[in-house]
Parts: structure tokens; C-alpha cells; sequence
């Protein structure tokens, strides 16, 4: 048999397949216009699907960098939150011991080692960024107080602070807590 012939098992021969072959790519120049310019649009869309991801991606980035840095500044700033926050007590007890009344020389010298602990505490504590709230005689704010009692008195305005049970502070611009205050109705 010749090669231009099928062979006993029904396969074409070579030269017919490249004939085959030399057919499908004269039928895929034919109508290659229209199939192409559908792809190019598909992966047009494709190639803008990524690029809008990728923006995405990057905005996200962006915003999460900024977040973590915007976290690591709050962190630095207000890293003495926690110390100052187990303090505050024990500055209440300080400032109830020097409102006592006192008798004799031997408490008054006592009474002035306190006054000298008591200041250099809070000038310490004033470094770090500790700020008393100023209470009585301004208007009630409930961002900076905290209303227990309310009274009825001439001598204030209406809705001011008459009296301060315990003293608010101020940690740089965040209160760490808020004044205990009677308020003029």
C-alpha cells in the first residue's frame, strides 16, 4: 500500500493529516476576525477585573498601614494609661490624709513629708501627661463628669458644678476618669 492510502488498522496516512491540518488553519484565517476581536474584548475585560483588584489590594494596604500606624501612635501616647490608672487611688487616700485637720509638731512634720510626697508624685505623673479636670463653678459637661447629686443653690448658675466628690483626670486628651460632681439643677 502507499502512503496516500488508510492503512489496514483505518488510520489516515501522514500526508493526509497535513492535508487535514492545512485545512483547519485556512478555515481558522478565514473567520478570524470576528472570534478575535470577542477575545481581545474578553480579555480586555479580563486585564480591567485585575487592575480594579489590584487598586483594591493597594487601598487596602494603604489603609491598613495607616491603621497600624495611627495604633502604634495611641499605643506610645497613652502607654502609661495602665500605671496611671492603678495610681489614681492611692492619690485619693494622699489628698483625704492632707485634708485632715491636725495637732502638734510631730503630725505637721508629717504632714509636710506627705505634701512633699504628694507633689512629686503628681509632678511625675504631670510629665507623663496627667491632667486634673477642673469641676467646681464651670458648667456640667458630661464628657469630663459624672452627675451623683443634683441641688437646688442661688449662689451658682443653673447646670454648673457645685461641689467635686472626686477628682477627674485628663490623660494628654483622653479622660481616664471622670469627676465625681454635685450639680446645680
Amino acid at each position: 500500500m502507499t502512503e496516500e492510502k488508510k492503512n489496514v488498522d483505518g488510520q489516515a496516512t501522514e500526508m493526509e493529516m497535513e492535508l487535514d491540518e492545512a485545512s483547519i488553519a485556512g478555515d481558522d484565517i478565514a473567520g478570524e476576525s470576528e472570534p478575535a476581536t470577542d477575545k481581545t474584548s474578553e480579555l480586555e475585560k479580563k486585564l480591567e477585573e485585575v487592575e480594579n483588584r489590584y487598586f483594591r489590594l493597594q487601598a487596602d494596604f494603604d489603609n491598613y498601614r495607616r491603621r497600624v500606624k495611627l495604633d502604634a501612635e495611641a499605643a506610645e501616647k497613652y502607654r502609661s494609661l495602665s500605671l496611671i490608672s492603678d495610681i489614681l487611688p492611692t492619690l485619693d487616700n494622699f489628698e483625704r490624709a492632707l485634708n485632715m485637720e491636725i495637732e502638734g509638731d510631730q503630725a505637721k512634720s508629717l504632714m509636710e513629708g506627705m505634701e512633699m510626697v504628694y507633689r512629686g508624685l503628681l509632678d511625675a505623673l504631670k510629665k507623663e501627661g496627667l491632667q486634673p479636670i477642673e469641676a467646681v463653678g464651670k458648667p456640667f459637661d458630661p464628657h469630663f463628669h459624672q452627675a451623683v447629686m443634683q441641688v437646688e443653690d442661688d449662689s451658682f448658675d443653673p447646670n454648673s458644678v457645685v461641689e467635686e466628690f472626686q477628682k477627674g483626670y485628663l490623660l494628654k486628651d483622653r479622660v481616664i476618669r471622670h469627676s465625681m460632681v454635685k450639680v446645680n439643677q
